[in-house]
């Protein structure tokens, strides 16, 4: 009978079969466009091949304006241009980091200005990149505060920033090129993959939207953009080099991203491909076909009727299939949470590492971080890092240098200029502060005022010298290097212990700390280093020494000077050394500032060996009546010399009991500068020769009662006071020992002629002596007549030769 069924099943398989006699058509055709045609495929290749150089490199805009870059920025550029650095990929990580503080500015000028941000995309915050393969061009999009026409020159061209002049200094005594970006310039180093750069921009206060070209040839130009509109922001359009074209690859483009940006705190996308899967209806070709190819015309024919009614209700319902195809879209690179919110326990110590590398810029891991929250009437979370070294210029610009560290409030970050989170003397730890307790929608003027900042300071403070604490402690003294197990290979010992690292680059500043913070002096005073005369050129701590002082022994003593081998011989120490003291030697010049401020330690009296009234404190009482005689002895021997020495450089003459070997030495009053506090004085090109005046003081002549000279000396004075030739020697024993004591005096000339005197008289010269005739040192007559002769016989050989 009639089936329908039946009848739409024959009409499919013919299409079926229709369909596949078409499909071996096709196949023949392609099979000899393969064989003839392969010609035509090699020259595609090549083609493309050939395509595959440089970006094209355009002209500047028509009309645009063109300048020259300032000297210093031009011979960055050529340095860069010309590097032969291998690790061009930082390019990327300053590029992000300006767009990050480009973004950073407009959202913390919104919280007091919502119409500064706009609206829609406007008011989406964040980076795009995009490589457009076709063009060779890359291009990085960020919606942040942007430049107007004079930013552009500023920035990008004609004033040299101060990190310009102090990175080509680096670069020239071999810096490494991946610290551009702690100098401010590491826009320039685009110019490690680019040809062409061309910077788009749009800023709120200026009407018009414009673009900065440049072709790295010494020469930019900026004119008015006449582009698609940006709204607000930045796009830097990078036309790359021939040798770069990697930085086209998304994978590549992904994975700087995330080692090098992954921490930037606004969203980072990637114009990015990949291969999505999604059902489609089937058409009623590819149905009938997949029916036919399956092999089911037999089952068709012998179903039955009592299958009918299901297959029907299947005919109803739409067939779909499931195919795979490339979408381009909008990709999030860095959806990481700010590491500084996550707990201790959840952040892995390569995360932190990673975190300081982001932030400082430069591919060395910290000394040692601090992570921690703080509770109570202010809350806070902070990571702070201590760096290994100090930036090129930190002491150069210690007063004018603001802090390291990021403030943020609820997320949002305000300042990394703020003063008033770390003092100057910590200026060099950099890290995070992120504050729930700040007002946010506050001028940055009115933030600084504010009360709690003053907490916030207090707690980073002590967090951060508790971090330096702990460095010490894991790192031990250079003095317990002695104490590890026999036989221990450990590679960590072989290498420089990191608290000896962070003293060579940041002692300095914890000393300005004892100076300029007297709250946590004695803190601070725990952290200093320093050699003294047992160290044997190791580094102490004021806790050991004071482990290992005398029974008895009142002060500790410390000695100041230019270098260690000019210490160890002073004729300061000589009895310190002989009673078995330990002095501690200070060589730098800030040590003499520090010393002013530090009087004590452990209940320990400091005291310069240096200065007058130097005590032993282990004295007996025979050893006291004994020295209380001599002094007795010698009374008027002393005020004789006092008078033959003039007031205005000494205030008395006294016997000494601190010298063993040396005659006679000058030290200073108790409360006068040391003979190097004088040097370094002398040395400060702005100094106040009044007030230098007034803080030298008088010194005092401190003699040698066993000494031999000394000895001499006073017989020859008790013999002939009114001696002209013993007055001399007394003023020659008193200039040399100023000389030996490290001091100078105003008139050498004076001295020099006294010294030429006493040494006519041992050479027997009479000290009027006239000036002798030097011809009676030239060669007898005879001896000259034989030269002349010699010099004729070789001007008559000569002759002949002249003549020709």
């Amino acid at each position: 009978g009639f089936s329908p069924r039946r009848d739409r099943a024959k009409m499919a398989r013919a299409r079926g079969r229709a369909t596949r006699w078409t499909t071996i058509a096709l196949a023949c055709v392609v099979s000899a466009m393969c064989v003839f045609g392969g010609a035509t495929n090699v020259r595609a290749e090549e083609d493309a091949t050939t395509d595959a150089g440089a970006a094209k490199i355009p002209d500047f805009a028509p009309g645009a304006e063109k300048f020259e870059f300032q000297a210093e920025v031009s011979r960055l550029m050529d340095i860069i241009i010309n590097s032969l650095y291998s690790n061009k990929d930082i390019f990327l990580r300053e590029l992000i980091s300006n767009g990050s503080d480009s973004l950073d500015k407009i959202r913390f000028m919104s919280l007091t200005d919502k119409e500064q941000l706009g609206s829609g995309e406007n008011a989406d915050l964040d980076i795009r990149i995009k490589a457009d393969k076709e063009r060779k061009v890359l291009t990085i999009r960020d919606r942040g505060i942007g430049m107007t026409k004079d930013d552009l020159m500023n920035n990008l061209g004609t004033i040299a920033k101060s990190g310009t002049s102090a990175f080509l200094d680096q670069m020239a005594s071999g810096g490494d090129m991946s610290l551009i970006g702690q100098f401010g310039v590491g826009f320039y180093s685009v110019y490690l993959v680019a040809d062409f750069v061309e910077v788009r921009s749009k800023h709120n206060d200026d009407d018009k939207q414009w673009v900065w070209q440049s072709k790295a040839d010494g020469n930019f130009a900026i004119s008015e953009d006449e582009g698609e509109p940006l709204g607000r922001g930045v796009e830097i359009n990078i036309y790359l080099k021939e040798e770069a074209q990697e930085y086209l690859e998304e994978t590549k483009l992904q994975a700087l991203v995330e080692r090098y940006s992954e921490f930037i705190n606004f969203p980072i996308y990637l114009y990015n491909s990949k291969e999505v899967s999604e059902e489609v209806p089937v058409e009623a070709g590819d149905e009938d076909e997949e029916a036919d190819v399956s092999g089911d015309d037999a089952e068709d024919d012998e179903e039955g009727d009592d299958e009918e009614g299901d297959e029907d209700e299947e005919d109803d319902e739409p067939k779909t299939k499931t195919v795979t195809k490339t979408v381009w879209d909008w990709e999030r690179l860095n959806d990481v949470k700010a590491i500084w919110l996550r707990s201790t326990n959840e952040v892995e110590e390569e995360e932190y590492t990673k975190f300081y590398q982001a932030l400082a810029k430069n591919s060395e891991e910290p000394l040692a971080y601090s992570h921690f929250k703080a509770e109570g009437d202010v809350e806070f979370k902070a990571i702070l890092y201590i760096p290994e070294r100090p930036s090129p210029d930190y002491y150069d610009n210690y007063y004018s240098r603001a802090s390291a560290l990021k403030l943020y409030v609820r997320r949002v970050f305000i300042s990394d200029e703020f003063d008033e989170l770390l003092p100057k003397y910590l200026s060099f730890i950099k890290g995070i502060v992120d504050s729930d307790t700040l007002p946010l929608n506050v001028s940055r003027e009115t933030l600084q005022q504010h009360t709690s900042l003053k907490t916030i300071k207090k707690k980073l403070v002590r967090k951060a010298l508790d971090m330096i604490r702990k460095l010490a402690e894991e790192g031990g003294d250079a003095e317990d290097d002695d104490a590890k197990p026999e036989g221990e290979d450990d590679a960590a010992t072989k290498d420089e212990p990191k608290y000896e690292k962070f003293w060579k680059s940041f002692g300095k500043a914890i000393k300005l700390g004892i100076i300029e913070d007297a709250s946590n002096r004695v803190r601070l005073a725990k952290l200093l280093r320093f050699q003294t005369s047992k160290s044997d050129g190791k580094l102490v701590s004021l806790e050991q020494y004071v482990e290992r002082m005398k029974e008895g022994q009142k002060s500790i003593y410390y000695i100041t000077g230019e270098s260690i081998d000019a210490l160890k011989n002073s004729p300061f120490l000589e009895k310190l050394i002989s009673k078995d003291f330990e002095v501690i030697y200070f060589t730098d010049p800030i040590d003499e500032y520090t010393m002013q401020n530090l009087t004590e330690f452990d209940d320990f009296k400091f005291s310069n060996a240096s200065k007058e009234d130097l005590k032993f404190g282990d004295a007996d009482d025979d050893e006291k009546a004994r020295f209380k005689k001599t002094k007795e002895a010698f009374k008027s021997f002393t005020t004789w010399w006092k008078s033959k020495l003039p007031d205005t450089m000494i205030e008395a003459v006294k016997v000494s009991n601190r010298l063993s070997t040396t005659p006679c030495v000058v030290v200073s009053s108790k409360y006068g500068w040391s003979a190097n506090m004088e040097r370094i004085m002398k040395a400060q090109a702005m100094g106040d020769e009044s007030r230098h005046e007034y803080m030298r003081g008088k010194k005092t002549l401190e003699v040698n009662p066993r000494h031999p000279m000394i000895a001499a000396l006073k017989e020859r004075a008790a013999t002939d006071p009114d001696s002209e030739e013993t007055e001399t020697l007394a003023k020659l024993m008193f200039e040399t020992a100023m000389l030996e004591s490290g001091f100078s005096f105003d008139k050498p000339q004076e001295y020099t002629s006294r010294v030429f005197d006493l040494l006519k008289s041992n050479m027997g010269i009479e000290k009027d002596a006239e000036l002798v005739d030097e011809t009676q040192f030239h060669l007898p007559e005879e001896e000259d007549e034989e030269d002349k002769k010699e010099e004729t016989k070789e001007e008559t050989k000569e002759a002949p030769k002249d003549e020709l």
